[in-house]
C-alpha cells in the first residue's frame, strides 16, 4: 500500500473514532452542569502515566499534540499512529447517599509523520470538555403535609477538537509549531419539575420543563516552542511553552420553557460562550535516554469569559462574565527505561509515574468549584524487543474536592489503554 492510501486509511480510522466518541461522553458528574462542562485531561499514551507532563517532551517515535513544536523531532522514515481509550469507575457521595458510575470513552486519536528535514506534521482528535449527568432531587412543598416536588436534571454534550499541526526546526535547536483545530459539540441541559402527593394540587400544577441548548462550532489555535539545552554529553534539558488563543465561540444559545398546561416561552442569545487564553510552560530533563523527569505549569484565563444565565425576572437570557475563575494546573512526571540499547525485551519497557493538581475554572452556586488531584502510574510495553510500536497502559486515581462540605465529593479509578503504531511507511526498499 502506498503512502496516499495509508493517509486515506487514517482518515477512515479518524471518522470511525469520531463516531465512537459520539456514543459515549464518559461522565456522570453533576459538576459538568457548569461552564462548558468538565475539562478533559488532554494527555496521551506517552504521558498519561506521567501526570500529563508534555511541554518539554520530544520524541522521534511518539506524538506530543500538547506542544506542536515537538513534531519537528518526528523520525523521517516512519508514520506514527496513536489511539487510546479510558475506562473509569467512580464513587460519588453527598447528602447521605452515594452512587458508583462506570464509563468508557475515547481518549484521543492522532498521527505524525515528517514532511521534510526538520519539518513534521500531525493530524488528530482530542476531546476538550464533557457534559454528562442525570440525577433527581425531591423535597416537600412548604405548607403541605403530603405534597412533594421532584426535579430531574439531565445534561449531555461537550466539545471535541479535530486538529492539524506542524512543527519546524528553522535553525540551531529552536523548534516552533502550531495546531489549527476545528471544535464542535453540543451544549444541552434540561430540568423537569413535577408535583406529587396531593391529587388536586398535582393535577393543577404546571409542571415546567426547562431546556438550554446550543450547537457549538468554532476554531482553536495553539502555538508552541521548544528548545533543548545540552548540559553535557549525558544530560539534556528541554524547555517548552505553548499559547492557546482565547476568543468568542460565536454560537447562539436557546432557552425553552414549557409546561404541562401548554404554555411555552423561548429566548435566544448570540455569542454566549468564550474559550479562554491558555498559557503553558515546562521543562523536561533527560539522562542518557534512560531517565526523563518533567514539570509543567498551565494557566487558563477563564475569568471574564462569557456564559449564558437566565435573567432575574426570567424573561430573557443574560450573558454573565462572573461565573468563572482562572484555572491553574501543575504537573510532575517521570519515565525510566532500563537500557534503550539492550538486547533483552525487559530492557525496553518504560516505567512511568506522575501526578497533577488543578484549581477549578467554574463557580458552583457562587462558590468555587472542586479542585482536582490526579496520581498516575503506567508502563509502555514494546510489541517486541527493540520495536518502536508500543502498548501504553496506565492507572489513575482522581479526586474532586468541593469547596463546601455539603457538595458532592467524587473519587475515580481510571485505566487508560493506548497503542502506538510506528510503521516504516517511507523507508525505501532495496532488492538484490
Amino acid at each position: 500500500m502506498n503512502a496516499i492510501k495509508k493517509v486515506l486509511a487514517l482518515v477512515l480510522m479518524l471518522s470511525a473514532a469520531l463516531a465512537a466518541q459520539a456514543q459515549s461522553n464518559g461522565s456522570n458528574s453533576s459538576y459538568s452542569r457548569f461552564g462548558l462542562g468538565l475539562l478533559n485531561d488532554r494527555s496521551q499514551g506517552f504521558n498519561r502515566g506521567m501526570g500529563g507532563v508534555a511541554q518539554g517532551f520530544r520524541s522521534e517515535i511518539q506524538v506530543n499534540a500538547l506542544n506542536p513544536a515537538s513534531y519537528s523531532a518526528t523520525d523521517s522514515l516512519t508514520f506514527i499512529f496513536d489511539v487510546g481509550m479510558s475506562l473509569q469507575t467512580g464513587r460519588l457521595t453527598g447528602g447521605g447517599a452515594s452512587v458508583s458510575p462506570t464509563n468508557a470513552s475515547l481518549a484521543y486519536v492522532n498521527s505524525a509523520f515528517r514532511l521534510a528535514k526538520g519539518l513534521g506534521m500531525s493530524i488528530g482528535f482530542i476531546p476538550y470538555s464533557t457534559i454528562g449527568y442525570s440525577f433527581n432531587k425531591t423535597k416537600p412543598v412548604a405548607g403541605g403535609n403530603t405534597l412533594s416536588s421532584k426535579t430531574a436534571y439531565y445534561g449531555n454534550g461537550g466539545l471535541h477538537e479535530l486538529y492539524i499541526g506542524a512543527g519546524w526546526n528553522p535553525f540551531a535547536d529552536l523548534s516552533i509549531g502550531a495546531n489549527v483545530g476545528y471544535m464542535w459539540g453540543e451544549y444541552s441541559h434540561s430540568m423537569a419539575q413535577t408535583l406529587s402527593g396531593d391529587q388536586t394540587a398535582s393535577s393543577s400544577a404546571d409542571n415546567p420543563t426547562c431546556i438550554w441548548s446550543s450547537d457549538l462550532r468554532t476554531y482553536k489555535l495553539d502555538i508552541g516552542a521548544q528548545y533543548p539545552v545540552a548540559l553535557n554529553k549525558d544530560n539534556t534539558l528541554t524547555l517548552g511553552a505553548t499559547v492557546g488563543l482565547g476568543h468568542n465561540i460565536g454560537s447562539k444559545v436557546e432557552y425553552v420553557r414549557y409546561t404541562s398546561l401548554g404554555d411555552t416561552v423561548t429566548f435566544e442569545a448570540k455569542k454566549a460562550f468564550d474559550l479562554p487564553l491558555s498559557v503553558s510552560a515546562g521543562a523536561t530533563w533527560q539522562f542518557r535516554e534512560r531517565l526523563s523527569i518533567g514539570a509543567d505549569y498551565t494557566l487558563q484565563r477563564w475569568q471574564g469569559c462569557r456564559v449564558p444565565v437566565l435573567g432575574e425576572d426570567q424573561t430573557n437570557i443574560v450573558i454573565a462574565t462572573d461565573q468563572y475563575r482562572d484555572m491553574h494546573r501543575v504537573a510532575l512526571g517521570a519515565e525510566y527505561t532500563h537500557d534503550p540499547n539492550g538486547l533483552k525485551y525487559t530492557d525496553h519497557i518504560r516505567y512511568r509515574l506522575g501526578g497533577s493538581y488543578s484549581t477549578p475554572y467554574v463557580k458552583v452556586n457562587n462558590l468555587n468549584g472542586p479542585t482536582e488531584l490526579r496520581l498516575t502510574a503506567g508502563v509502555a510495553v514494546p510489541v517486541k524487543a527493540s520495536a518502536r510500536s508500543l502498548i501504553n497502559v496506565s492507572v489513575e486515581w482522581l479526586k474532586r474536592t468541593p469547596s463546601a462540605s455539603y457538595q458532592i465529593k467524587e473519587n475515580y479509578f481510571l485505566v487508560h489503554l493506548g497503542v502506538t503504531f510506528n510503521e516504516a511507511w517511507f523507508m525505501k526498499r532495496k532488492f538484490q
